[in-house]
């Protein structure tokens, strides 16, 4: 195989504790886990199921969903069931706000159906019943074996916390900046909470981290700021990160920072979806981010030029979408039969300038013909030019090749 194929020396990971999320491992070493979040009523079992499903089979490895009412909670396991009897064993989150020791207490079927409980501590009652009520949800983390995120979010901050901190910072001779005192603060509730957890028995083997910022450098800076101070795995996503290219930018930028610094056990790409638009996108997105750090393969790459002056006609634009149309369509069986097929990459060139170069760089590549130059398609295939394409049926011939390349050099699974 081609060595200029494979990935650069991947960032060295910060060491975290392992914890297990029913069968997916999070942090100790475990490759980044994808994760991303239902936006159905959970009431609505059929539409949840139906969505979970979409998310995973997309390749999310964890799946959160809303239990926010009596109706939700009373859902959860039967939707469980139904997942299970889709043989879809994705782990299934429950992100609980406010009233969740209320639901739990009265559903219980509800704590034992999920893989994981998520409490955000700014939303866990306030003044007095703040503590009795982060009591009552470790218990019942400690009662049904569930692991916990402790998830703080600037939206929702402790209040007396935060106000705490910013009257101590005034009272000194040089105060500090008050954004950064915000960002002690993300960082004292989560570490807070989870030494609360911890004397009311949850194993320090059973919590996870994360402090969610909606602003690059503020997620940055805060996530810098955790990771230096404990050894949990932590969740990385930019909360609120927007819609289209805006939110895949800022998640992009803030997560690829604190990924190369080794920082981040598990990812959640918030995207604001267009109108009855796909929610998987934010799955793609993560592994897009994940695959292209030379993080974790999820799926043969394909590299294509951007087009140019040489390039007026559209044929090399189209080849290169049904080629990765075509990939996205075999990909869930080659990954069944073909160890190792995540790997393969792929390149779709306009024109000479640089296509045989790049073409040559991938395990398979193509370079087509440019506007005005001679109409024939040179394919190369581990750095070594091996056929020339021309004709109506370039894409057709390309897809042979590629499907005889997975054969040949990805092994068969036993």
């Amino acid at each position: 195989m081609n060595t200029m194929s494979e990935p650069n020396s991947m960032p060295s990971r910060r060491h975290s504790v392992p914890v297990m999320i029913g069968t997916v491992q999070v942090g100790g070493g475990a490759p980044i886990v994808v994760q991303s979040m239902t936006n159905t009523d959970t009431a609505d079992v059929a539409a949840t199921v139906r969505q979970v499903a979409e998310l995973a089979r997309a390749g999310s490895e964890l799946v959160r969903i809303t239990v926010n009412t009596e109706e939700a909670a009373a859902a959860v396991p039967q939707i469980r069931e139904q997942l299970d009897a889709l043989d879809l064993q994705v782990p299934l989150i429950g992100d609980f706000h406010f009233n969740g020791h209320r639901l739990l207490a009265a559903h219980p079927a509800c704590a034992e159906a999920l893989a994981k409980l998520r409490i955000n501590p700014g939303n866990v009652g306030r003044g007095s019943r703040h503590d009795p009520q982060f009591a009552a949800l470790i218990e019942f983390a400690l009662r049904y074996g569930k692991p916990v995120r402790i998830g703080v979010n600037w939206g929702s901050l402790d209040a007396d916390l935060l106000t705490r901190m910013m009257d101590d910072n005034a009272r000194q001779a040089a105060p500090r900046d008050a954004r950064e005192i915000l960002h002690e603060a993300m960082v004292a509730s989560a570490l807070e909470s989870a030494r609360r957890a911890e004397q009311l028995g949850l194993g320090h083997d059973r919590i996870i981290l994360s402090c969610k910022m909606s602003g690059v450098q503020d997620l940055i800076d805060v996530y810098s700021r955790l990771a230096a101070r404990c050894d949990y795995p932590l969740h990385l996503g930019l909360t609120e990160a927007g819609m289209g290219s805006k939110g895949i930018v800022a998640s992009t930028a803030a997560l690829a920072v604190l990924l190369q610094q080794g920082i981040g056990d598990t990812i959640r790409i918030s995207l604001t979806p267009e109108p009855g638009g796909d929610r998987s996108r934010e799955v793609t997105v993560a592994q897009e981010i994940l695959q292209t750090m030379g993080l974790r393969a999820f799926m043969p790459l394909v590299a294509a030029c951007p087009g140019c002056g040489r390039t007026t006609s559209s044929v090399f634009q189209k080849l290169a979408q049904d080629i990765q149309g075509y990939i996205r369509t075999r990909m869930p069986d080659w990954k069944r039969d073909h160890s190792g097929v995540e790997s393969l990459q792929v390149a779709v060139m306009g024109c000479v300038v640089n296509g045989p170069g790049e073409s040559k760089h991938a395990n398979i590549g193509i370079s087509l013909p440019g506007t005005g130059e001679k109409p024939v398609a040179p394919v190369y295939v581990d750095g070594h030019k091996t056929i020339t394409l021309k004709g109506d049926k370039i894409a057709e011939d390309f897809q042979k090749i590629i499907e005889d390349y997975v054969l040949h050099h990805y092994p068969i699974r036993a």
